[in-house]
């Protein structure tokens, strides 16, 4: 599936289906959109009430608030799409030699999606029942891709079919075949991800050799990684404060990676999912870091910076250091494992999307309880480097368990 314009310059063949207009549901959605769109229009107004960002609490509200007004967009969006579609959508069907592809969208823009007419089998009048998901469309057209049933066109009759048929083997030179599916053709299609390309390195191999103990590359840079707080509290000062901050910071780095992930995972889909994603997690990294500055920076006792903006800048500005080894062991893994060990063809846009909260919330109450304790006996480093350690033996278990996740024959050796 990809983002199309129009009809490539060697289409030799095109028909146009257009949808069938069901008015009481388009008026059904335009209302639905109006309601969703209310409540947008409200947040957006109140963050434009925000006068200078001069403190952490305003700068926390205004990131909460955007990241909510995106969350919620996603819906009087696709809303929004979903009544155009309907009032002025269609499909098409551009035929090229050996080539079909069906367009969804617009007259000026859509999504097309690319078959290989030698594939094709079966192709046939289809009436769904009543009720079903394809009812919109009446008695349609439909054929058999692989382990897919791909269905287009609305209200068809026997005589376009037929001129259909001709017209997609005429100019394809390729006949639509009958019968059952080949097993070879059984194998999913991946476009290939450049990352992944450019490693340039065979998957299957790269799974077959991965050492079974915890010294993989990517297991040992991030070790590397989060010996960097280590260094910062034995030789730079570093307080809890410090530790809990940078923390929270990898947080928002596994969220960042996370996005691409699930982007990866469901191509255009997985666009709006990440935007969704987008939403609800920056929303829960605001509230957060509110949490971690106001307990472990400030203080309960309020001893601390204030939340000055000033002040917040400075103590990342302090563990830039340390953020960067997290950020390229995270970036290592993201690109050697889960692009270049195409990881991504085992997962699910819905499972990616929590993937980050189990293991945040955990690693953080884990750093919650060791950082409760060193408040109450004075930051001694000792029980600070005992926090570390924790954070690094559960960043190593949620490493492993999420790449035998993806890779199941590599957990079963």
């Amino acid at each position: 599936m990809r983002f199309s314009t129009g009809a490539r310059g060697d289409t030799a063949w095109r028909r146009v289906f257009p949808f069938r207009r069901s008015w009481p549901a388009i008026i059904g959605l335009l209302v639905f959109d109006v309601i969703f769109l209310i409540p947008a229009i409200t947040t957006f107004r109140e963050m434009g009430s925000f006068g200078a960002i001069d403190s952490l609490f305003d700068l926390v509200g205004v990131v909460f608030l955007g990241a909510w007004l995106l969350g919620w967009s996603m819906a009087p969006l696709l809303l929004t799409a979903l009544v155009l579609l309907l009032a002025f959508g269609r499909e098409e069907l551009w035929v090229r030699p050996g080539k079909a592809e069906l367009f969804i969208g617009l007259p000026f823009a859509g999504f097309a999606a690319d078959y290989d007419v030698a594939r094709m089998r079966n192709l046939r009048l289809v009436q769904p029942p009543a009720k079903s998901g394809t009812s919109w469309r009446g008695q349609h057209l439909s054929f058999d891709y692989g382990a897919q049933t791909i269905g287009f066109g609305s209200n068809i009759g026997p005589l376009e079919q037929g001129e259909v048929e001709s017209g997609i083997e005429m100019s394809s030179g390729a006949k639509i075949r009958k019968g059952e599916v080949a097993e070879e053709e059984l194998e999913p299609e991946w476009e290939t991800v450049p990352e992944a390309a450019a490693m340039a390195v065979d998957s299957s191999q790269l799974v077959a050799n991965e050492p079974k103990s915890w010294f993989t590359p990517s297991v040992l840079m991030l070790i590397v990684a989060n010996l960097v707080p280590v260094a910062g509290t034995v030789f730079f000062g570093w307080r809890l404060s410090d530790v809990m901050v940078l923390y929270w910071a990898e947080s928002a780095i596994i969220g960042f990676f996370n996005l691409f992930k699930i982007i990866a995972i469901g191509r255009w889909g997985g666009v709006f999912a990440g935007l969704f994603f987008l939403g609800h997690f920056g929303g829960f990294m605001a509230v957060h870091f509110l949490f971690v500055y106001t307990l472990f920076v400030e203080g309960l006792d309020g001893a601390g910076p204030s939340g000055d903006l000033g002040a917040v800048w400075a103590l990342f500005a302090g563990l830039w250091p340390a953020l960067l080894a997290l950020a390229v062991s995270h970036a290592y893994s993201f690109f050697v494992n889960f692009l270049g060990r195409e990881e991504h063809r085992q997962l699910s846009v819905r499972d990616q999307m929590s993937d980050p909260y189990g293991r945040i919330i955990f690693m953080h109450m884990v750093l919650i309880f060791g950082g409760g304790l060193a408040m109450v006996l004075g930051e001694p480093t000792f029980v600070l480097l005992g926090v570390i350690a924790l954070k690094v033996v559960f960043d190593i278990r949620a490493h492993l368990k999420q790449h035998r996740r993806a890779n199941p024959a590599s957990a079963r050796r």
